[in-house]
């Protein structure tokens, strides 16, 4: 799956995923920053995976673990500062909750500060921090 968004392209294709950008950025965040690389890569291997580029560099990520019929868990979900405020996460976090292979799952992710972003494609808040997406496929 390949969407172009502005100047922007999101893309699933992991071979296109740069790695060395992945760890560095998960390094300083506040969700993954005790994570070993070897724990991150492996993570990367055993995930759906999403990369957004601007002019061939990555500048995204966003990642999905599931187990394949019922849930699935969205996390490592960034855009670098210098491109926030374009509109590119949220359009990377859409086509990730509107995915068929995902609308008759339910969703779970954990977040500090973007409650809000999530709440527009259906998460809503369990707690402070984690959040949950009921199954979209179907509304009664």
């Amino acid at each position: 799956m390949e969407v172009l968004y502005k100047d922007f392209l999101i893309s699933d294709d992991k071979d296109k995923i740069n790695r060395q950008f992945v760890l560095d950025y998960l390094a300083q965040s506040y969700w993954a920053n005790r994570r070993s690389p070897e724990r991150i890569l492996k993570s990367i291997d055993s995930s759906h995976c999403y990369g957004v580029y601007y002019n061939d560099n990555q500048i995204g990520f966003a990642r999905i673990f599931t187990d394949g019929a019922t849930m699935f868990y969205l996390c490592d979900v960034f855009v670098v500062q210098e491109y926030q405020g374009q509109g590119v996460g949220k359009k990377l976090v859409e086509i990730i909750t509107s995915s068929q292979e995902y609308e008759w799952m339910t969703g779970i992710l954990g977040t500090l500060d973007a409650h809000g972003l999530y709440e527009q494609y259906g998460f809503e808040r369990n707690s402070e921090r984690f959040m949950s997406r009921p199954p979209q496929g179907r509304k009664i």
